[in-house]
């Protein structure tokens, strides 16, 4: 049984034990980037051997200069068909058709003869970042753009890793490494007035005996409050396969996680509000340390004489609006949040088409 190692690390060291060898000697004048960023579990390092049963295995992605670029592309996938081992540690080198029941998908499939067909996909800069993302490289970012890039595929081409850059491919994930400052501030905001419109309502519903409402109420706080913390922490948050994973490496996990279980596990509303009011407070807590804003009161509270325990979170956005120096985004009210935080729609997230409508939400 072959061995599971991580996809990244069989990626770069079959780039560099094979392919480059073969670059260097066949296309020795030519400037190139090389990498894995983008799709896949193996790039935000979350793959497991589940994973390796779908485009996964010895890849990369190659980036050609603009100019000749078919042609570059022509003669490497010739160079590569012939010269790439059949297999490199133990895995295929060469991989079906696209599966187009499964969404092109293509699978290792071993061969003892012929030419390699390798999971590796040629772009120019301009042509990857414009179909991933809908960004066109050395423009300036509009704060329209940041509000409908998708997280999840900001995390993916911020992620994994670059094996060779003779063209500056690293320049690029520089400047889309985080939103800018404004543009946070005014998400964390959102994601706040997001938390305080259901505070009281876990409570509510399970007051009138509805304690299924209750349950759906307080899971959608607790995936707030979870998003909330990628802010605080300055992190992308992933698509909903990988965001449990990926918020158990924050810092604030260990805290956090133990809480929002026992709000998730409680069979009585009166429970579930209790620990929903004890990770309000470590939130609250949590925003106090940044120093963003003035320091506010983390104590929980009655809801306005109902017997509902909140923060009263609106007092943060509203606090942190107030240090939001963008005029742009000063006059966006009200705070619907980016795309990612106001909708879970897949659809939405892989269409980079969709991108410039919503833009239309963010605009005049």
């Amino acid at each position: 049984m072959i061995a599971f190692m991580k996809g990244l690390d069989l990626c770069e060291s079959f780039f560099h034990e094979i392919a480059k060898p073969i670059l260097s000697t066949s296309f020795p004048s030519l400037r190139y980037a090389a990498g894995v960023i983008g799709y896949g579990s193996d790039v935000i390092g979350l793959d497991d051997e589940m994973s390796t049963d779908h485009m996964w295995g010895p890849r990369f992605n190659l980036f050609l200069p603009e100019e000749g670029f078919e042609m570059w592309k022509g003669q490497i996938a010739a160079a590569f068909a012939v010269g790439f081992p059949y297999e490199y540690k133990g895995f295929s080198t060469h991989f079906s058709q696209p599966d187009w029941n499964d969404n092109g998908v293509r699978r290792q499939e071993l061969i003892q003869h012929g030419l390699i067909d390798p999971l590796v996909k040629y772009y120019t800069l301009r042509s990857y970042f414009e179909n991933y993302l809908g960004y066109t490289p050395g423009e300036d970012v509009s704060v329209a753009q940041w509000l409908t890039f998708t997280e999840h595929r900001l995390l993916g081409v911020t992620s994994g890793r670059v094996f060779h850059d003779d063209l500056d491919i690293a320049a690029i994930r520089k400047k889309l490494s985080y939103f800018p400052q404004d543009v946070w501030l005014w998400m964390m905001a959102a994601q706040w007035t997001m938390i305080a419109e259901e505070e009281a309502f876990a409570g509510r519903c399970g007051y009138v005996g509805d304690e299924p409402g209750s349950r759906l109420v307080a899971a959608r706080q607790v995936q707030r409050i979870m998003r909330l913390c990628f802010f605080l922490e300055k992190r992308y948050a992933p698509y909903s396969k990988w965001f449990g994973s990926a918020f158990k490496q924050l810092d604030i996990a260990s805290l956090l996680l133990p809480v929002l279980e026992q709000v998730l596990a409680a069979s009585h509303w009166q429970e579930r509000e209790q620990y929903l009011g004890r990770a309000y407070k470590i939130m609250a807590e949590k925003h106090n340390s940044l120093g963003i804003t003035e320091e506010l009161e983390s104590n929980i509270r009655n809801y306005f004489g109902r017997p509902f325990q909140v923060l009263s979170a609106g007092r943060f956005a509203e606090a942190i609006r107030k240090t939001i120096q963008s005029a742009e985004l000063k006059q966006l009210v009200p705070e619907i949040g980016s795309v990612s935080q106001f909708t879970d729609s897949t659809t939405v997230f892989d269409d980079v088409k969709l991108y410039g409508k919503l833009k239309n939400l963010y605009q005049g």
